[in-house]
């Protein structure tokens, strides 16, 4: 059981990051529409049960139009340069609805974007099996035996992710690595480390936090 913690975040005094707009890149825009959209600060209870005074509402990012297409582009980006690196193939992409939804699909456009000949396919991995028709787990194009690539918009203590990794390999899928919009820098990733798989961010803690970034990390202990 997890003991109820409190992470810190310096607020800045901007809602957004100063980034030149001549210099502007992909990543950039993307960040900054998080920063605006997404990343709040107070008080907040964690579905984990951990408190943290960052709360990072990523679904307002990853459901904007604009943040769609710069996440297909900076996304797909770092899948073909991970799935290089690690010598993994890559079939398809999704994750735990909701919060993989939107970015599954965003990343599949991109792949799709760049050539027609890249069937990247996104998937979707209910919370519970569905109860009636086809009573699927994992809705979309999944495939069993194909190598895929899971993500997810926040890790915290990463329980979603691993959530939805043991019904993707139930159901026959591989596992190439996972891929997350915000790592919280709270033990999530490590947690799915453990497990064997690796976890690529686009962002993480020290980029939504900048003002804090040298400062320690403080997470729940199992």
């Amino acid at each position: 059981m997890l003991a109820e913690s409190t992470a810190y975040c310096a607020q800045s005094t901007r809602s957004t990051p100063l980034v030149d707009v001549k210099q502007q890149t992909p990543r950039s825009e993307l960040l900054a529409i998080l920063m605006e959209k997404s990343v709040r600060h107070g008080t907040f209870e964690l579905s984990s049960g951990a408190t943290s005074d960052l709360y990072v509402d990523a679904k307002r990012t990853t459901s904007d139009p604009r943040a769609a297409l710069l996440l297909a582009s900076v996304g797909w980006q770092l899948v073909k340069d991970t799935a290089a690196t690690l010598q993994k193939r890559v079939d398809g992409i999704g994750g735990l609805t909701m919060g993989a939804d939107w970015i599954a699909l965003s990343i599949a456009m991109g792949a799709q974007l760049e050539s027609p000949l890249n069937e990247v396919k996104a998937f979707s991995v209910r919370k519970s099996a569905k109860k009636h028709g086809l009573h699927k787990l994992i809705e979309g194009n999944f495939v069993s035996n194909q190598s895929l690539v899971v993500v997810d918009d926040v890790i915290t203590t990463g329980a979603s992710t691993l959530q939805a990794i043991e019904a993707i390999e139930q159901s026959g899928g591989r596992i190439a690595f996972v891929l997350v919009l915000v790592d919280r820098q709270e033990g999530g990733r490590q947690a799915i480390e453990a497990e064997g798989h690796a976890v690529v961010p686009i962002f993480t803690r020290a980029d939504v936090c900048p003002l804090d970034a040298g400062r320690s990390a403080h997470f729940a202990a199992a």
